[in-house]
């Protein structure tokens, strides 16, 4: 079944669909750039930059690049449309990647209820109250596609978790996550090689 229904006035896609769209979650602009908020964001721009390309804004108001992963087109994002309105980017970024089946995309993203560094991949599930994937979930009329979730830790009593997300982390955590980052493009690169369930017993068992 496809993921995507035509809409009226949208144009059929041309050219070859890419075999894996990876849409990595944040907030535009210099403001949240390095935030906990930000680290779906960083994981396409290490992936673009692993693999010799640049993010370029395109016309799905997202930041964009298409790669070339061994033998597989790969799609690599990050709307810009905010957070909250992650859905409206996603929804055009399937359907200029020719994206109809729901385990051709990837959505990575922040998580509050994973330790600081910890990983989790899975395929569907709930929103756990990411307004991001709710947005997409809206806008996709789907729960199905992959996530990949990269552990931000629980803020502080002292701390609203939405200012906790907002704000960039100290150094120690910096390092955590950026190590976090670095093993999330090495799981997407596996996905592509070994499939959902072989990248999910190595990402999903690893606790450091």
């Amino acid at each position: 079944m496809s993921l995507l229904s035509r809409r009226p006035g949208e144009a059929r896609r041309r050219g070859t669909p890419a075999d894996l769209l990876v849409v990595g979650l944040g907030n535009p602009g210099a403001d949240f750039a390095d935030t906990r908020h930000n680290v779906g964001a960083e994981l396409v721009s290490l992936l673009a930059e692993r693999h010799g390309e640049k993010l370029t804004r395109g016309k799905e108001r997202a930041l964009t690049a298409e790669l070339r992963i061994g033998p597989h087109r790969v799609a690599v994002a990050f709307p810009q449309t905010f957070m909250n309105n992650s859905g409206e980017s996603v929804r055009l970024l399937a359907r200029r990647h020719g994206i109809e089946d729901a385990e051709h995309l990837m959505v990575v993203h922040d998580e509050l209820d994973l330790d600081a560094g910890r990983l989790k991949l899975k395929q569907g599930g709930g929103l756990a109250g990411h307004n991001g994937l709710r947005s997409i979930t809206q806008h996709l009329g789907t729960t199905d596609y992959i996530r990949l979730r990269i552990g931000i830790g629980k803020p502080p009593t002292s701390q609203a978790p939405r200012d906790f997300v907002l704000r960039r982390p100290g150094k120690a955590d910096r390092e955590v996550l950026d190590v976090a980052i670095a093993r999330a493009a090495d799981a997407v690169e596996q996905f592509l090689t070994d499939g959902l369930d072989a990248t999910m017993n190595v990402v999903n068992r690893r606790t450091e």
